[in-house]
């Protein structure tokens, strides 16, 4: 009973003389109601938002801290539900995999981390590397290294041959046969293999490549590339690990056995049909566009000698669609998920995907709910995509109300994620 009594005591007397940060704000966005609303309190404890009010409210105590954010907007950390944290592209990257550890991965990765988490984005959905990008996670949550939130997908999976399968374009002796330990998939056992083995690798979701793409050393960047039984083993054993199934597709085919297979994202979309997108209402599947990606794919396709020469029309070809579809999409009903696809662009300029969703009809509020709300949906956290009591202290703030010109969101001046403030200016 004694020691009960100094553990109370210990408890309540740290949460007396805990230290507490006022944030006022000019302009708070409320995401969950789509509402723009004028001089608000943040209360931050620890990390967590503790507090929402109207006015600009003061400290009870000396030790609390006040940030001044009165004329700015503030909102809650943006959600990119694409990117690849551990490379960028550049001209040598297809070489990078012969000249390139690990170590030097990892490193690298930590560079364009940071630069994500300043832009804004503090959680993010990473599609595939090669593990790096799992204890990139892991070293952020235990504050070793500054970064976003990851979500990992680990190693994603393909076919032989397959997008995602690691040995294209190499000669034959160091092709091999890889399998579902480096993630190619052929038939119903090495998909159920292959999921089992991305968990056991510490994965948080699984990343499919349904159809070929754009970027990998292969001929077709549309044609299908998993059946539908394969699919429908990779989701329903992914479900068992209480994981989602992420499907790159550019081709209809591959997208519409993906929905079918039980996928929850489609990524890219580019040659979306319009009954994939009756049947992604249909199945509560959301659409992740990568708009930036296909925009800036199909700029370093024109600079000669940027890619091998077998991806250069695949690029001409799909990077200029992905608009479109979009804008398709999104007046058809479609439900939206943010994402860029960073890695295949430079890290830290996810924003640009506002400005892209807005030039095509998307209202700018709702241009901002997917990359908030919407993106917390997908991932089942309540505790992110919006400024709410109880959620993660994951707060930024912009110079102008984001509302009326969506570009201000590509100049982030303030970032606090779980509480602590990496960029005020």
């Amino acid at each position: 009973m004694k020691y009960f009594s100094i553990i109370l005591l210990l408890f309540f007397t740290s949460f007396i003389f805990s230290q507490n940060t006022y944030i006022h704000c000019g302009k708070l966005i409320d995401t969950k109601k789509g509402k723009v609303l004028s001089n608000q309190t943040i209360v931050v404890t620890g990390n967590k938002i503790t507090a929402v009010e109207k006015g600009f409210k003061n400290p009870n105590s000396d030790k609390d801290i006040v940030i001044n954010l009165k004329n700015k907007t503030v909102l809650p950390g943006l959600i990119d539900m694409h990117i690849h944290i551990e490379h960028e592209s550049n001209p040598n990257i297809y070489l990078e995999r012969f000249t390139l550890n690990d170590v030097d991965a990892a490193f690298q990765s930590t560079v364009f981390a940071k630069r994500t988490l300043l832009a804004g984005f503090t959680t993010v959905r990473d599609l595939g590397g090669s593990g790096v990008n799992t204890a990139l996670r892991n070293a952020i949550n235990k504050g070793y290294v500054d970064g976003p939130r990851i979500y990992s997908a680990g190693k994603a999976l393909a076919t032989t041959g397959g997008h995602a399968d690691p040995t294209n374009g190499m000669r034959k002796d160091l092709m091999g046969d890889p399998g579902p330990k480096e993630g190619v998939v052929n038939g119903i056992s090495d998909a159920r293999k292959a999921v089992r083995q991305r968990y056991k690798n510490g994965a948080d979701l699984i990343k499919i490549t349904a159809t070929g793409g754009v970027l990998s050393v292969a001929k077709n960047g549309q044609n299908p590339q998993f059946t539908i039984e394969e699919i429908k083993t990779i989701c329903e054993t992914a479900k068992d690990y209480d994981m989602h199934v992420a499907a790159h597709a550019h081709g209809d085919e591959g997208m519409q056995r993906a929905i079918l297979g039980g996928v929850k994202t489609i990524e890219h979309g580019t040659l979306m049909s319009e009954k994939t997108m009756e049947m992604m209402i249909e199945n509560d599947v959301y659409y992740v566009p990568t708009i930036t990606a296909g925009k800036e794919v199909t700029d370093k396709a024109k600079i000669k000698g940027y890619y091998p020469e077998i991806i250069v029309p695949k690029a001409l070809n799909i990077g200029p669609k992905i608009q479109g579809t979009f804008a398709k999409a999104y007046k058809k009903g479609v439900k939206i998920a943010f994402g860029t696809d960073a890695g295949v662009y430079p890290h830290g300029v996810n924003a640009k995907e506002f400005y892209y969703m807005v030039e095509v009809g998307m209202p700018e509020m709702e241009a901002i709910q997917t990359a908030t709300v919407n993106n917390a949906t997908v991932l089942k956290n309540k505790r992110i995509g919006q400024i709410a009591v109880g959620n993660y202290a994951d707060i930024i703030a912009v110079n102008d109300d984001p509302t009326k010109n969506i570009k201000t969101l590509e100049n982030v001046v303030f970032v606090m994620k779980d509480g602590k403030v990496y960029k005020n200016k």
